[in-house]
């Protein structure tokens, strides 16, 4: 079965399959990296909560920057957010994203119960 929350006409914001839920990506508003990685890493998290899964049970996390200079940045913050011993999957590149303001967006696949 596949079950699909918060539906829209372009997408749903997450959409759960055999014991995986796969979380939209997200973006965060603010003027600078932190800000912005912040404000996305909170919607992620209500957004693992809501699919009935956590930080801790993150598979793969797909990161995408619009400027690799902000890695260093970026890589502190998440760091930080985190779990120890629970670090999923990561692929991080460079991109530009859906608006010139937009400096990260994160896409998201973790275990659910």
């Amino acid at each position: 079965m596949i079950d699909r929350i918060d539906i829209n006409a372009r997408s749903s914001k997450i959409v759960k399959h055999n014991g995986v839920a796969y979380i939209t990506g997200q973006v965060g508003e603010g003027e600078t990296i932190q800000e912005q990685t912040h404000e996305c890493l909170r919607r992620l998290e209500d957004l693992l909560i809501k699919s009935g899964s956590s930080r801790e049970k993150m598979l793969r996390a797909t990161i995408w920057l619009s400027d690799m200079k902000y890695f260093t940045e970026f890589n502190e913050i998440w760091d930080a957010w985190v779990p120890a011993g629970h670090a999923p999957a990561r692929a991080c590149g460079e991109s530009k994203l859906a608006r010139e303001a937009l400096m990260v967006e994160i896409i998201v696949d973790a275990a659910y119960d």
